[in-house]
């Protein structure tokens, strides 16, 4: 049985990677399961343990990075967000296909350890326009909408690092396109 192949979608906060992510996991080509993260963020009154995050502790969380259970970890609001590698070692070694879902800074770590992964980075249509979506997103919180911001701002620098970059001005357009460079990764390894 020939491996799994990870596909890992990054991008600025609010440029739509959720839409994106779940079109290509509700497409059965591709045949993508998602890879959960870990967080010692608090859960959300509409989060499920084990389907949105693993809410951990930070104790259970610093275990974890001890360890080397993780592919790539952050922080981001004081709150750590990290792969779990058993998880996406189990799933590739089945021979599934596994979406990865993370920050910029994080792609390299999971390259090192999966150079074979495909990875995606999503643009806005404008800077602009994301503006305006974390000004709707978060309208509650001026603090967060510039710390979205200005994380966004120094993504979108490193944008050019990733050997594949999709505007989201059109997210039918995107999702069609990161399917088709996958699917075509995927026939070269037979």
């Amino acid at each position: 049985m020939s491996k799994g192949l990870v596909l890992i979608l990054s991008g600025a906060s609010s440029v739509g990677k959720g839409d994106i992510r779940e079109a290509l996991l509700n497409d059965p080509d591709m045949k993508l399961f998602y890879s959960i993260s870990e967080t010692t963020r608090p859960q959300r009154p509409d989060e499920v343990d084990g389907k949105d995050y693993y809410f951990v502790s930070h104790n259970e969380f610093a275990e974890s990075v001890k360890k080397h259970e993780l592919l790539e970890y952050t922080e981001f609001n004081g709150y750590y967000y990290g792969t779990p590698k058993p998880q996406i070692d189990f799933l590739i070694n089945k021979g599934k296909n596994v979406l990865i879902e993370v920050e910029a800074q994080g792609v390299g770590p999971i390259k090192l350890n999966i150079p074979e992964a495909v990875a995606f980075f999503v643009m806005p249509e404008s800077f602009e326009q994301l503006e305006k979506q974390v000004s709707e997103r978060y309208k509650d919180d001026e603090a967060s909408i510039q710390r979205r911001l200005n994380k966004a701002k120094m993504d979108m620098e490193i944008a050019p690092l990733f050997k594949h970059v999709v505007s989201n001005a059109d997210t039918e357009a995107a999702v069609a396109e990161i399917k088709r460079v996958f699917m075509e990764r995927l026939e070269q390894r037979k």
